[in-house]
């Protein structure tokens, strides 16, 4: 099964990161392809993107200043098939990534990617208290899955937020 490459670069606004690609993503080649994914349409809401990117688009995101990488690099159909050392071995890549690339935000898609990252319990959607590189900040998103079940409306805000965190910023 393919890897999904890193949309990445130096210094970006926001860094989103999941727990690791599905398989329609692994299909295709590009970040939150499922077809009842919903990462497209929120960035669109919360004016992050300009029009709907469609998955094969998700090279355009750096001219705005974004990227998106992965916990856990492995395709997989869902991310209860991520095993503890995947996600042990995946946290030490993604905190390099984080120190190494310098985003001024990293964006976890998701309660459950924080947690695992994190080791934390205790996480709720928006800005968390700490971080593990100088100056770049965490801020949490529920989770764009077809399997999350809060409603888009309440999504979106949380997407709002972070807009409202870096609109000023981008180009």
């Amino acid at each position: 099964m393919n890897q999904v490459p890193d949309i990445i670069a130096p210094n970006l606004k926001i860094l989103f990161i999941g727990f690791n690609p599905g398989l329609r993503s692994a299909e295709t080649g590009h970040h939150f392809a499922g077809h009842t994914n919903k990462f497209w349409k929120l960035l669109s809401a919360a004016g992050l993107t300009p029009y709907q990117f469609k998955p094969d688009e998700d090279g355009k995101l750096l001219a705005l200043g974004l990227g998106i990488t992965n916990i856990v690099a492995r395709p997989s159909r869902a991310a209860s098939e991520i095993t503890r050392e995947e996600y042990r071995a995946g946290r030490e890549v993604l905190q390099n990534k984080l120190l190494l690339y310098n985003p001024e935000i990293a964006c976890f898609a998701g309660v459950g990617v924080y947690k695992e990252f994190a080791k934390r319990t205790d996480v709720l959607c928006g800005l968390q208290p700490s971080g593990v590189a100088t100056g770049v900040q965490h801020y949490v998103v529920p989770s764009p899955s077809g399997l999350t079940r809060i409603l888009f409306a309440d999504q979106l805000v949380y997407y709002q937020r972070l807009a409202v965190l870096i609109i000023h910023k981008l180009p």
